[in-house]
């Protein structure tokens, strides 16, 4: 039986950051899941002044701070890419690539997403398009698959699957050398369109088609909306009361997925909130 801890947060971005710490001050079983190296968002700041007490700093001063106080605080961040989370009545599942976490309440902090889906991408969501090609890869052994990579890490998922495919296409979505394996085909386009009828058939590109089985689309992160099945999606943003709640029972949300302003403060203002409603919400539960 798996551990099935208090808290799991997604996203290591402010507000992730913060609902973790208070988690820790709080004493719960929680796991954030992340990138060690704090978000890209956060790093672009050239210099911030609305951030009470930390006047004048870049956003890579502002991230070794926070580095610091989560050293200091005994808090790692796992690596892991949640695919899917599903309310499970007690509980909540978490899918990443070839793992499932298990947590009684969920905090998401997973900032806004920027990648609009591609046409047909929302409409073959489980007929052939996914988001995790590890998890799906066997069910299109010996068939034609084409990977939309987003990021370097993309690489090593396509080389996984064209030990299983019989063609596998790799479209990349940024700019630099490709560590793939001999059969897979790098095709330098722009994906425009997923075609079918019941299930996927093809993807349309700029200037080519790819008559395909699937299409795995890779993303720094995925939309709340798809993340999450029944999730209320207001204006393109995760809909939450003052205490960061959701409509799902269990679940709270917090810092740019939950609307503008776009601001590290409010962000961490929004996790530290999110994180004692959890704690409200284990306290409650426990006692029933």
């Amino acid at each position: 039986m798996s551990k099935r801890y208090d808290i799991a947060i997604v996203g290591s971005g402010p507000a992730g950051l913060s609902a973790a710490l208070n988690a820790k001050i709080r004493n719960k079983e929680f796991i954030i899941f992340g990138n060690k190296n704090l978000t890209n968002k956060l790093v672009k700041a050239p210099k911030i002044n609305n951030y009470l007490g930390f006047f004048g700093l870049s956003g890579e001063n502002i991230k070794e701070r926070f580095q610091e106080h989560l050293k200091v605080m005994d808090i790692d961040i796992t690596e892991e890419r949640i695919n899917s989370i599903y309310a499970m009545g007690d509980y909540f599942a978490l899918m990443a690539n070839e793992k499932i976490f298990e947590a009684k309440t969920v905090i998401l902090a997973t900032g806004v997403e920027y990648t609009r889906p591609i046409k047909g991408e929302e409409e073959f969501l489980g007929k052939g398009v996914g988001y995790c090609a590890t998890c799906d890869a066997p069910l299109y052994r010996g068939k034609t698959v084409v990977i939309i990579g987003h990021n370097k890490e993309a690489e090593a998922e396509t080389n996984y699957v064209s030990e299983i495919a019989g063609k596998i296409y790799y479209v990349p979505m940024y700019k630099g050398s490709y560590d793939l394996n001999d059969n897979v085909t790098l095709i330098e386009d722009k994906p425009e369109e997923v075609i079918g009828d019941l299930k996927v058939k093809k993807l349309v590109l700029n200037n080519s088609e790819i008559e395909t089985d699937a299409v795995f689309i890779l993303k720094d992160s995925i939309s709340p909306g798809q993340l999450v099945p029944g999730l209320k999606i207001e204006e393109d943003h995760i809909a939450v009361d003052r205490l960061m709640k959701t409509n799902i029972k269990g679940c709270f949300a917090a810092g740019d997925c939950v609307g503008k302003p776009y601001q590290y403060i409010k962000s961490a203002g929004e996790g530290n909130i999110a994180s004692l409603s959890a704690v409200k919400y284990l306290d409650e539960i426990s006692r029933k």
